[in-house]
């Protein structure tokens, strides 16, 4: 891009993410960036993202104790790439897994609730106010899965899903500066999403076409 473009780009961001939500993005750009450098330059190979994302969902499933733990957790192997809803899955529709909200305790419900803010904090301040009490309108039908294992140096997936929020955190299998077979620390993939259709606006916009045919 030129630099008017390269501007305007970013105002555009700047319009849609929170301080937090800019900052972040930039940084994972950063990071893109460097790994395109390749691969004799580890010292620019620094940035590091997604760590509190990481740490707020193990912080959850610790906080579960062995009955519960045994509803959240899908899989106690992770050997893959588990998102479901990344690109090229648009509007995908998933069926509930893992522990509702409604039977965890407060203490529990609240690292779900800090965890919900984690991702949804890199909205602008007011649009993500409007979309934390969706969440909290439908927190009981909130459901958390965990697939992997739930120590530090583990590697894991997490869904967050509930009839208005999809939230998916994986470590997934290395592809730059090298490729790994198993999934790794080193490279995470994250998606928020409305659940169940709507992708990109998609029914407004039909909605907004057929208004205007008649």
């Amino acid at each position: 891009m030129s630099e008017v473009q390269r501007k305007l780009a970013f105002e555009m961001l700047t319009q849609s993410l929170s301080a937090k939500g800019l900052k972040k993005t930039q940084d994972i750009m950063k990071l893109n960036g460097n790994l395109a450098e390749l691969a004799n330059n580890f010292k620019e190979y620094g940035t590091i993202v997604l760590q509190d994302e990481q740490s707020k969902g193990l912080k959850l499933i610790k906080a579960l104790n062995a009955e519960q733990q045994s509803q959240a957790i899908v899989m106690n192997k992770k050997d893959g790439n588990n998102n479901l809803s990344e690109a090229y899955k648009d509007n995908i529709v998933l069926d509930y897994a893992g522990i509702p909200a409604s039977k965890l305790d407060a203490a529990q419900k609240q690292l779900l609730m800090e965890l919900i803010e984690e991702y949804v904090g890199n909205m602008r301040d007011g649009h993500a106010k409007i979309r934390m009490s969706e969440v909290f309108e439908h927190f009981d039908r909130t459901h958390f899965a965990w697939i992997g294992g739930a120590t530090a140096e583990s590697v894991y997936y997490y869904r967050v899903h509930s009839p208005v929020i999809l939230i998916e955190f994986d470590h997934q299998r290395r592809v730059a500066p090298f490729r790994t077979t198993e999934p790794t620390r080193d490279h995470i993939h994250t998606v928020v999403r409305t659940p169940n259709g709507n992708d990109y606006g998609k029914d407004v916009l039909r909605q907004h076409y057929k208004q205007h045919a008649h």
